[in-house]
């Protein structure tokens, strides 16, 4: 009797990786020069070739996004509360509470499922100093309105672009937008340095301060000139980051091909809705999240989340539960903070099918045969 074949798992994402021997050529670098980390000669190469390619002024490199987010806020010099999204990773809100400041939520916009710019200016106090939107899937924010509402109200704005490396509008990258922006360049993003991050900004003066910030505050050999922290990138993150943007430019095509085969796929399947793109957008294929409307697809998104398990493919409900709904931010919630109806509603809906370069198209058909079945 013949036993039935066992599938490979097919998980929502895996890194992509250069070739090894490449990177051990790195390696041999490291171990001539005896630089590990502080700034070494791969990592000045590495901010000026991401700077280069994301079409930015400056980048500093960091150990992560979340520490890209804690200095940040430090360098702007962020008190009170930030204006934020629930819908979000919970690094997002941790970063603020690290530096002590109340994340004060707001309901999202249905339709791109970011920060909703009619609801800002409602949830502004006299403690409101800062708005953190999210590029929520690498859909981008409507930069120009949130911008100026927090112009008519002297507030910064950080945008958690952790989705969002290189998504271009019409007029060049989105990492433009705002006063500073974070990437994420963990193992599970379109970019990855195994582990790191990036802040971007504006000036070389706010870079100098970004960067002392992540060197314990450190202004020059004998000069502290702030409370920093170590946020420091090693030359081994370095040296991949570096041979990742070898790749980059395949690995998204690639991942624009999959995203083509799921819409293509999935477009006429009752109760299945596709994110909407919008024109004149340059996007990266982070995720590929769809929305199960129980009523009109016959079963409840969990449910599905539940059956594609069985089958050996492991999804992600991005983003649930909410920020909100953690019992660690109860107590930092306001009244209206525990009802925003159009997050609530995406918790429950949204799920985000399996998407990276090395996905093989009959995995996607796969994918696509079994939410068509079940």
């Amino acid at each position: 009797m013949t036993r039935p074949r066992k599938t490979s798992p097919i998980y929502v994402t895996r890194p992509q990786l250069p070739p090894l021997e490449e990177f051990i050529t790195y390696l041999e670098k490291i171990w001539g020069s005896k630089i590990l980390t502080n700034s070494g000669p791969l990592h000045k190469q590495l901010e000026l070739a991401l700077s280069d390619y994301l079409g930015v002024k400056h980048l500093s490199l960091c150990t992560n996004g979340t520490l890209g987010l804690v200095i940040a806020l430090k360098a702007l010099g962020i008190k009170g509360e930030v204006i934020t999204t629930p819908y979000s990773f919970v690094g997002t809100a941790h970063s603020l509470l690290w530096n002590g400041i109340r994340p004060a939520f707001v309901d999202i916009d249905p339709i791109t499922l970011n920060l909703n710019p009619d609801k800002i200016e409602a949830a502004i106090t006299s403690q409101t100093s800062a708005v953190m939107p999210v590029h929520c899937y690498g859909q981008p924010c409507d930069v120009e309105r949130i911008q100026k509402v927090a112009d008519n109200h002297g507030l910064k704005v950080i945008y958690d672009a952790a989705h969002a490396f290189g998504v271009q509008d019409s007029e060049g990258s989105i990492l433009r937008h705002g006063d500073l922006s974070i990437l994420s360049f963990h193992a599970t993003k379109v970019y990855n340095t195994f582990e790191g991050g990036g802040i971007v900004s504006h000036t070389a003066k706010m870079k100098k301060k970004i960067d002392d910030l992540k060197n314990f505050g450190f202004h020059d050999e004998v000069t502290v000139e702030g409370i920093g922290l170590n946020g420091k990138m090693s030359e081994v993150n370095a040296a991949m980051g570096l041979l990742q943007l070898k790749y980059i430019d395949i690995a998204i095509e690639k991942r624009k091909r999959i995203a083509e085969i799921y819409r293509s796929g999935l477009k006429d399947v009752g109760g299945i809705c596709l994110f909407d793109h919008m024109d004149g957008m340059k996007y990266n294929y982070a995720y590929f999240p769809i929305w199960i409307n129980e009523k009109k697809y016959g079963k409840p998104r969990d449910e599905v989340y539940r059956q594609l398990k069985k089958h050996n493919i492991y999804c992600r409900r991005y983003f649930y539960p909410l920020i909100t709904h953690f019992s660690a931010y109860k107590e930092h919630l306001s009244t209206g903070e525990h009802s925003m109806p159009v997050a609530e509603q995406t918790s429950k809906e949204v799920i985000c099918l399996p998407i990276y370069p090395d996905l093989e198209h009959y995995d996607v058909k796969k994918v696509i045969k079994i939410l068509k079945t079940i």
